[in-house]
């Protein structure tokens, strides 16, 4: 009798014990698909950014477009960006934040579709205008789940995240150009066939999401800080500034460096377009590998310290010249951390609001970027007259000018980084 009471207790603690390791599995898988549907989701991000690129002179060619119409398809970006910001947070508080995320790469799925078979350029305006909602709502919803699922090294995995939307912006134009030549079955795919391509690996993560389980009952039964007493804390619209100072000067190289080189150095297309990949690539390393140097220091203070590096390289690079272009690349690593970590920053500092405060520090950087690069072209315009419009010097004057901005835009975030350091750290708050 007291064996089998032995044996029989035996077998209860090795059941004990190994339920907890089915659970630990189970969670695993679960954590693996999560960060899984993040990682992929990126790298579709990246896709569907970038690969308008090679694409938008056909599309101009195709459709007999002024610039004029070029550049209000263009600035549909824009619009269904900050569009698809002010609901994507409503949306995941009344639906669950897994329904949303469906939805966002659904609707650039659908996007895809719509493209390839437009065949008027009203039709392709709305299919355009479609995919930019999408865009913008993945946006949102990857930071959210991103807030939600990297409680532990958050700076790290953020940076690493968002490492795999510069992987795919590296990737996206070279695979775009050479997928616009593949032809099958003697159609070749072209523009439409290659949106079509492109936008339906949006399926791939859309399987991952719907396979994956997302932390939002909690989300959804926690306590909420109301909005109001959101808009009262100083450190918020710090680190509106920062998000959109940071984000500012990082698009605005994509639009202007090339320019910059080509017509300030006289540098020929290739070796401009070549500097601005090196931009990329120190862009894309420093998130994937310089991380877990946010966790280290703290995010505020690495925001500070990024941001600076950045702005001192541009301004070196214009200070010096041609021999120091090279600093034009390397202010990608710095500037690349800026996102993520405010990311992170807002994941620590304002857990069960993340969405919320996500979704306000995004839209309102989204109008800052619209009128920082209104702003960056009305310098160069201004500075060209002051030094004379139909010169080299004024062309030359007015384009430096112009860079500094973007200089200045990173300098800006270095001041509103120490200002939201200091203020945290009076309140013993730091993150």
């Amino acid at each position: 009798m007291h064996e089998t009471i032995t044996i029989n207790s035996c077998k209860e603690r090795i059941g004990v014990e190994k339920r907890p390791a089915r659970i630990q599995q189970r969670l695993n898988k679960v954590y693996v698909l999560q960060v899984a549907t993040i990682f992929v989701g990126f790298v579709i991000f990246g896709i569907s950014e970038n690969i308008k690129g090679p694409a938008i002179p056909r599309i101009q060619f195709d459709f007999m477009l002024s610039e004029a119409q070029v550049g209000t398809l263009l600035s549909l970006n824009s619009l269904g960006y900050l569009i698809a910001c002010s609901f994507t947070a409503y949306l995941t508080r009344l639906w669950g934040i897994k329904r949303v995320t469906v939805m966002a790469f659904a609707s650039m799925t659908i996007a895809g579709v719509f493209m390839f078979l437009a065949q008027q350029f009203g039709w392709f305006t709305a299919s355009y205008f479609l995919m930019y909602i999408g865009n913008g709502m993945l946006e949102i919803a990857l930071a959210i789940l991103g807030a939600r699922i990297f409680v532990r090294n958050t700076g790290m995995m953020m940076n690493i995240a968002h490492g795999f939307y510069g992987l795919s912006s590296i990737a996206a134009p070279l695979i775009a150009t050479g997928l616009m030549k593949v032809t099958i079955y003697g159609y070749t795919l072209d523009w439409r066939g290659m949106y079509l391509v492109m936008l339906s690996l949006s399926i791939i993560p859309m399987i991952l999401t719907l396979m994956g389980k997302f932390p939002e009952a909690e989300e959804e039964t926690a306590e909420r800080t109301p909005v109001s007493t959101l808009l009262r804390d100083p450190a918020l619209w710090l680190t509106v500034l920062i998000l959109t100072f940071g984000v500012v000067s990082e698009l605005a190289v994509g639009g202007w460096l090339v320019n910059f080189l080509e017509k300030a150095y006289d540098w020929d297309t290739v070796s401009a377009s070549g500097m601005l990949s090196m931009f990329f690539v120190c862009f894309t390393f420093a998130r994937l590998f310089l991380g877990t140097l946010t966790d280290r220091f703290g995010y505020t203070l690495s925001l500070i310290v990024f941001s600076l590096a950045s702005g001192l390289c541009t301004f070196g690079a214009l200070i010096f010249g041609e021999p120091a272009a090279f600093l034009f690349a390397l202010s990608g690593a710095g500037i690349a951390m800026i996102y993520p970590t405010v990311m992170a920053l807002i994941a620590k500092r304002y857990p069960k609001e993340s969405d919320t405060v996500i979704t306000f520090t995004v839209t309102l950087m989204g109008v800052g970027s619209v009128i920082g690069n209104y702003l960056i072209g009305g310098v160069i315009e201004v500075t060209k007259h002051l030094y004379g419009s139909d010169t080299s010097l004024g062309l030359l004057r007015g384009l430096q000018a112009g860079y500094g901005v973007i200089g200045l835009c990173a300098l800006l975030c270095t001041v509103s980084g120490i200002v939201l350091y200091s203020y945290l750290h009076k309140r013993k708050e730091i993150v």
